[in-house]
C-alpha cells in the first residue's frame, strides 16, 4: 500500500520513522512518500520537504512566513492528489496537519472523486486548546490514533468520537535506549544537570538564558550540560553558551538524560523523555506578556498542567514554572529542592512510578502499524 506521512517538527520525524518502520514489517509492499526529516529518510521513500521548511512558532513567525507556509501547503495538497496514496497520516501538528485534512475531505465531496483515507497518529492536544476543532476532526479524520492513556476519556466519552488507543512510543523509545548500552555521552567528572531548552529557536531564545543564571552557582558542583536540538545548528547556541561553562552535546538528549542527575525541562514532550529516564526535574516555560498569558490559562485553558507528566498522572508530580511563576529565583529554588538531599526529590521519583505504571508496555509503532493495515484491508475488501 501506499502511504503519505506528514510530519513539522524533530520529535514528529521520530515517531513517523518508527511507525514507518513497523509498517514495512507488516507489509512488505509499503511505500512511502512524506514531509519529514531525516530519520524519516532513513527508512526509506520519497521525501518531498523537510518538517524544517514547515515549524513555524509564535503569531509574528508565522505571519512573517505565511507565503512559504501557503506554498508548502498547496505544494503538500496537489503532491497527494498526484501520488493517490491509499491513506494519508498525519502525525501530530494540527495547525498544518488539519488543513490538510480538511482539503481531503473537500475532495471526497466531489464527484466521481477516489480520496486517500486520512489516518491520524497523535491525536492534537485539542484538550488543553482549541477544543472546537473536535468538529474538525470528526469531520475530516477517518480514524485517530492516540498515545496518551486520558485521551480516551476526552474523545470517547465527551465526544463520543471513537479512537485507538496504541501505547506511548516515547516510553518504548526510552525502554530501547536503555537495553542498548552502546549510545552513550563521554563520562564527565562531576554529576550532571541537563538543560533541555526546546526544540525551536524561539523556545530556546525564550528559556535558555534563565536556565543558565538557575544553574551558575552549582558549576563547581555539577557538570550542566545543554541537550542540542536536531536541526539547531552549534552557532545558534555559541551566543548563549559563549563565556559559560555550559557544555553542549548535539543530537544526544537520551544519551544525556542516562547520565543525569537533574534537569531543566522545556514543556513538551522533554518533560515525559526526563520521567522515563527517572531524572528529577523542573518544567520552565517562559512566555511573553506574564500576566495575561497567566490569565488565560487560568480563564481559558482546559486543563490544569502543561507537562505531560502532570498531565498523565492527573495530579502535580513536577514543578511548573510558566508566565508569571517562570523566573530564575523560582528555578533555582525549585532545582535545589530535587537535587540529592533535597526535599522534594524522592517524592517525584515515587510519582514517576504512577505515569509508567499508566502507560504500560505496548509497543505503540507496532500496534497502531497492524491497525492501521487492518483497517486498510478491510476497507478495500
Amino acid at each position: 500500500m501506499k502511504y503519505y506521512l506528514i510530519v513539522g517538527e524533530a520529535s514528529g520525524d521520530l515517531h513517523a520513522s518508527h511507525l514507518m518502520q513497523s509498517l514495512k514489517q507488516q507489509d512488505p509492499d509499503a511505500e512511502f512518500r512524506f514531509f519529514g526529516g531525516d530519520l524519516m529518510t532513513a527508512v526509506g521513500g520519497t521525501r518531498v520537504k523537510h518538517y524544517k521548511e514547515l515549524a513555524y512558532m509564535g503569531f509574528i513567525p508565522v505571519l512573517l512566513h505565511l507565503p512559504t507556509i501557503l506554498q508548502n501547503m498547496k505544494r503538500c495538497q496537489q503532491d497527494i492528489l498526484e501520488w493517490k496514496p491509499d491513506v494519508v497520516i498525519l502525525v501530530d501538528y494540527p495547525g498544518f496537519n488539519l488543513k490538510i485534512a480538511k482539503y481531503i475531505h473537500s475532495q471526497k465531496l466531489k464527484a466521481n472523486s477516489q480520496q486517500p483515507k486520512v489516518f491520524y497518529y497523535i491525536a492534537p492536544k485539542i484538550w488543553a486548546w482549541k477544543e472546537h476543532r473536535i468538529k474538525n476532526i470528526k469531520r475530516d479524520v477517518d480514524e485517530l490514533f492516540s498515545i496518551l492513556p486520558f485521551e480516551v476519556d476526552f474523545f470517547e466519552k465527551k465526544h463520543q468520537y471513537p479512537i485507538h488507543y496504541v501505547g506511548n512510543p516515547t516510553a518504548q523509545e526510552v525502554r530501547v535506549f536503555l537495553a542498548d548500552t552502546k549510545d552513550r555521552i563521554e563520562e564527565t567528572d562531576k554529576p550532571v544537570i541537563a538543560l533541555l531548552a526546546g526544540s525551536r529557536r524561539q523556545e530556546i531564545k525564550d528559556n535558555l538564558p534563565a536556565m543558565i543564571k538557575a544553574t551558575s552557582h552549582l558549576t563547581s558542583q555539577y557538570d550542566i550540560v545543554l541537550a542540542g536540538a536536531p536541526g539547531i545548528e552549534r552557532s545558534y547556541y555559541d551566543k548563549f553558551l559563549q563565556g559559560t561553562p555550559v557544555k553542549l552535546v548535539e543530537n544526544q538528549t537520551y544519551a544525556l538524560l542516562s547520565k543525569a542527575t537533574a534537569a531543566l525541562v522545556t514543556s513538551g514532550t522533554a518533560t515525559l523523555e526526563t520521567c522515563m529516564f527517572r531524572v528529577p526535574q523542573v518544567v520552565c516555560y517562559e512566555t511573553p506578556i506574564p500576566i495575561v498569558i497567566a490569565f488565560l490559562r487560568k480563564h481559558l485553558v482546559k486543563v490544569r498542567f502543561i507537562s505531560l507528566v502532570n498531565l498523565i498522572a492527573d495530579k502535580e508530580i513536577v514543578p511548573e514554572l510558566v508566565a508569571d511563576t517562570f523566573s530564575v529565583e523560582n528555578i533555582r529554588t525549585h532545582l535545589e529542592r530535587i537535587l540529592p538531599g533535597g526535599a522534594a526529590r524522592q517524592q517525584m521519583l515515587d510519582g514517576y512510578e504512577e505515569v509508567h505504571r499508566r502507560l504500560g508496555n505496548s509497543h505503540a509503532p507496532d500496534v497502531a502499524a497492524q491497525q492501521i493495515i487492518e483497517i486498510l484491508n478491510h476497507n478495500n475488501n
